[in-house]
């Protein structure tokens, strides 16, 4: 279904993609929000028009949050809690038909997920990705280009998994944890830490 009005929260480099998805999909920008407003470039022709603190918060608004860092989701998401927060998925994505998606989530240009996995509300996931079979993707989750998760997977609120980075079957990666760039996760990580490497190991512990 085209919207005829979609909200874009942030205008920097992940809202850039946004719109062009948003463009793919035939869908039309009304407004780009960003606390920069005025020192900011039009995105994609569209220009950065008003503040967050713009956006109405009344169930007509249809928006998405333009903005990659999990903990600012949260915040905004929790911030406005009338908007109708709306799914995106590229159409060159491939998404099993029995998979759940939650409010506000993302899914991009050549990702695969496949049947069984579970993602939660404003999810990212991002160009390139897989998540394979059976995996959960809890609130918040950001999984970047070219990750891959194999099957049973299950990353815990607000988790960053990096460019490239792999994690074997059936393992948890624990809520707000980063998981570096190429890093490869076989065993489970604890809640709010920073693992790379490969094997991937905790390098340090996150507030």
């Amino acid at each position: 279904m085209t919207i005829h009005g979609l909200h874009i929260l942030g205008a920097g480099g992940h809202a850039k993609v946004i719109v062009a998805l948003a463009q793919a999909l035939g869908h039309q920008v009304t407004a780009l929000y960003d606390d920069r407003a005025s020192h900011l470039p039009a995105v994609l022709g569209y220009p950065v028009s008003a503040t967050i603190a713009d956006l109405p918060d009344v169930p007509q608004t249809v928006a998405v949050i333009g903005i990659g860092s999990n903990s600012a989701r949260r915040s905004l998401a929790t911030r406005f809690v009338q908007v109708r927060w709306q799914v995106l998925i590229h159409p060159t994505a491939w998404v099993a038909p029995d998979v759940m998606v939650g409010p506000g989530s993302i899914i991009m240009a050549g990702a695969v997920v496949q049947p069984g996995t579970r993602i939660g509300s404003h999810v990212i996931i991002n160009t390139l990705a897989s998540v394979d079979h059976d995996c959960v993707l809890e609130d918040y989750v950001h999984v970047a280009p070219g990750c891959h998760l194999a099957g049973n997977v299950h990353l815990k609120e607000g988790v960053f998994a990096g460019i490239g980075a792999v994690v074997i079957p059936g393992l948890q990666v624990g809520a707000w944890s980063v998981v570096g760039a190429g890093a490869a996760v076989t065993h489970t990580l604890p809640p709010r830490v920073t693992a790379i490497g490969v094997p991937a190991a905790v390098r340090e512990k996150r507030e």
